[in-house]
């Protein structure tokens, strides 16, 4: 009868004989499933098994005395990293970030480069970032290759310019080697020397302050700097060390135009005794009574700029 509320549906027949419907009551059961999800996040999908891949090879624990790949972070950073091709293996974008010219160029360039495109969740990102300020992005970079002296020297020796380093001597903060490495890049350097040891490495820290510049310039490690700089000595090259109590004034450097190494110590204690017995030479860098020192990376730059105005007045 119309409006029996106790109708259960249609009957329907088959050959199992006559079958109550369910008239519609069935369909209220019946729950959307939302979007399609992403083809990385299907399971059993090949970009889903590329990606888990790709994580796997990106959590890999690096070999004993091996730094293991590295996570350079921000959207300056990044971009001006993948633009100077600096050798990379995947590239982290956080899901739900807000996308800017610098994230879209720094995924369209990792894409064209064949790099591992992982989206993960900000937290995850945190976490693989050890709480940096991030910027939702993360380029992984493998331990960097650092030259051979006699390189160095080599390439110095075959430069148009009168061979130009930098060495540095106490210097344990890779944003301060990261930032010299920028300055040596711009002022025409042609290499840069790193102890071993008690001194800042080529790390994700010191590719980010270099602004992709550590791509450009070679850097050796050496296993004693006094060894080195005598060696650069050997070659041909003055040796001259920036300390507060220089021989000469920097405004009095006549060898700005000979092929020289610039030594630099630590904000702290300067140059080591060794390195400083080692040099032919001290500089100081003439300033206001106001100032006591100067930053690393800022005293290595005002140096390198009044060795190029001379160099190019020359």
């Amino acid at each position: 009868m119309a409006g029996n509320s106790r109708r259960q549906g249609a009957v329907r027949k088959s050959k199992k004989g006559a079958q109550v419907g369910s008239g519609g009551q069935g369909r209220r059961a019946l729950k959307g499933k939302g979007p399609t999800p992403k083809a990385t996040e299907r399971k059993g999908h090949p970009a889903a098994r590329r990606a888990a891949s790709a994580a796997r090879r990106a959590d890999k624990r690096p070999a004993r005395g091996d730094t293991g790949p590295e996570l350079l972070v921000g959207r300056n950073p990044v971009v001006e990293a993948l633009r100077a091709k600096v050798p990379a293996t995947a590239l982290y974008v956080a899901l739900g970030v807000e996308s800017d010219e610098r994230i879209n160029e720094a995924v369209h360039i990792a894409g064209n480069r064949g790099l591992a495109l992982l989206e993960v969740t900000r937290a995850e990102l945190d976490r693989r970032t050890g709480g940096l300020l991030h910027q939702g992005i993360a380029l992984q970079v493998p331990p960097y290759q650092y030259r051979e002296l006699a390189d160095v020297l080599e390439v110095a020796a075959e430069s148009t310019t009168a061979p130009l380093l930098v060495a540095l001597d106490g210097v344990t903060d890779p944003r301060n080697l990261g930032a010299v490495i920028r300055s040596a890049t711009a002022f025409g350097a042609h290499g840069v020397i790193v102890p071993e040891r008690r001194s800042a490495g080529v790390t994700a820290a010191a590719w980010r302050t270099s602004a992709g510049t550590a791509a450009r310039i070679p850097v050796a490690q050496v296993t004693n700097l006094v060894r080195a700089l005598k060696q650069a000595q050997q070659a041909g090259m003055f040796v001259i060390g920036l300390d507060a109590d220089g021989d000469v004034s920097l405004d009095d450097l006549e060898a700005a135009v000979d092929p020289i190494v610039v030594v630099l110590g630590s904000e702290g204690r300067g140059l080591s005794r060794l390195v400083g017995e080692t040099c032919d030479l001290t500089v100081s860098i003439p300033m206001s009574d106001a100032a006591e020192s100067l930053n690393a990376s800022v005293a290595v730059s005002v140096t390198l700029a009044e060795i190029a105005r001379r160099r190019r007045s020359g």
